[in-house]
């Protein structure tokens, strides 16, 4: 079965209310009839008013982080109950800003990655390394550090979205090449299949998330083992609709 492709925006933080109902209401019409699942990932208050905004509509509205426990002692945190109550569906785990700047590590990935399955929700795994790890030849091993460890205990890796974001891509302008970003895509796969099974690795989406943009997605699209983008900036701006029907 041919897995479907899935563009997803991160919008980080930024919108409000208003601008992110407007951008919504403008962009639904030109993504009606996208050939792929289509998500908005937005700012955890944010989510109600999207989720109001995004109905009757193909965009999905997702969360861009999700705390490991149900409830408890977390000031400032949500819970994948939280998020599940408001129809959100996906949810970003391990994005590099979060392991760069607020401490994430792969035991904490892991962690969110369990209580969002657990609560129904589909996580957006981010994966990835830094310049100077590619630049040592490096990229492989962290690759299989990161699966190793952000999967534990993952029995069904079909309801896991992967994004392969590579850092040194990210708020750069710089993107992977369309070689580069199947290469590794295609590594992520195949180990994939080592650890579950060929069959499963096959039907798991696996994004892009380095700086695809409306100028770069048809050529990063047409490669066979990438499924989609998660999308920053690009995902603040009507843009967005050029990368979800990059194959019209």
């Amino acid at each position: 079965m041919a897995r479907k492709p899935f563009i997803a925006g991160n919008w980080k933080m930024n919108m409000t209310v208003a601008t992110g109902t407007q951008l919504i209401k403008d962009l639904a019409p030109l993504v009606k009839d996208a050939n792929c699942d289509v998500a908005l990932c937005v700012p955890a208050i944010l989510v109600p008013a999207m989720t109001e905004a995004a109905k009757g509509t193909n965009i999905a509205i997702g969360a861009e982080n999700v705390h490991w426990a149900a409830s408890g002692a977390y000031t400032g945190e949500v819970s994948a109950a939280m998020l599940k109550d408001y129809g959100v569906k996906y949810v970003i785990i391990g994005h590099s800003e979060r392991r760069q700047y607020f401490g994430e590590t792969d035991e904490t990935v892991n962690r969110r990655v369990l209580a969002a399955l657990s609560a129904g929700l589909t996580p957006i795994m981010c994966i990835g390394e830094t310049l100077s790890q590619r630049e040592a030849g490096e990229t492989e091993a962290v690759i299989t550090r990161q699966l190793d460890t952000d999967l534990q205990g993952v029995e069904d890796i079909t309801k896991i979205v992967i994004a392969y974001e590579p850092v040194w891509a990210i708020g750069t302008g710089r993107t992977a090449t369309d070689e580069q970003a199947e290469e590794t895509i295609a590594f992520i796969r195949r180990r994939l299949a080592e650890m579950y099974c060929p069959k499963c690795a096959e039907q798991v989406i696996i994004q892009y998330g380095g700086s695809m943009n409306a100028g770069n997605c048809k050529g990063l699209m047409a490669q066979p083992d990438i499924d989609g983008g998660l999308i920053g900036g690009a995902s603040l701006k009507l843009d967005f609709a050029k990368i979800v029907n990059w194959d019209k």
